[in-house]
């Protein structure tokens, strides 16, 4: 089976795709959140996850996090929805990022990530950030629908060890202790002991 049968963009697959991160924009502003960065800095990248400039501007370590959740969001959509114009698949990654980029900022999961994460300061992302993990996403989407699985596999695990050796996370990381925090790694990650 061909995995990609026809192109992913066209006209109306950009305007519905820029229409997800619009009203994504506009929930994630009623939830309070900000532009950019509150401190002010108008560089568009922040490399150092324990400033707070973390999560503020357009590109940041977990950037990389959100290309991986493109790539997995191809496979897995690919094995749920094969059938499906790969553009729609597409669109599907788009809004499903999008809706995690509302429930990342919820109050909820913010104090989640405080409580169970080396996020200790994390207060959210601003909305060009999220906007910026929505696109990071659908390049990650459209990466793997390039590189196929034996080449995105090896993408995805790089990745995932670069950013272990430069920044002690990853989205792997992230997501176990999210769901299952581990004291010992979250010393590891935090440079204690």
């Amino acid at each position: 089976m061909e995995l990609q049968e026809r192109p992913l963009f066209d006209r109306r697959t950009v305007i519905i795709a820029l229409c997800i991160g619009a009203v994504a924009a506009l929930i994630l502003a009623s939830q309070g959140r900000v532009l950019w960065c509150k401190v002010g800095d108008l560089l568009p990248w922040s490399f150092d996850i324990w400033s707070t400039h973390n999560s503020q501007h357009l590109l940041d370590p977990y950037s990389f996090t959100h290309m991986l959740h493109g790539v997995a969001e191809f496979w897995i959509l690919f094995v749920l929805f094969g059938k499906v114009p790969v553009k729609w698949r597409l669109l599907m990654a788009v809004a499903i990022e999008a809706c995690w980029e509302v429930a990342e900022n919820s109050a909820f999961v913010i104090e989640r990530y405080r409580a169970a994460t080396i996020s200790l300061d994390y207060f959210g992302d601003s909305i060009l950030n999220s906007l910026s993990d929505i696109a990071f996403c659908t390049t990650g989407f459209v990466i793997a629908s390039k590189l196929r699985f034996v080449r995105s596999l090896i993408l995805f695990i790089a990745t995932e060890a670069i950013l272990i050796l430069t920044i002690r996370d990853s989205l792997l990381l992230n997501v176990l202790m999210l769901l299952y925090p581990i004291e010992a790694v979250k010393h590891w990650q935090m440079g204690v002991g």
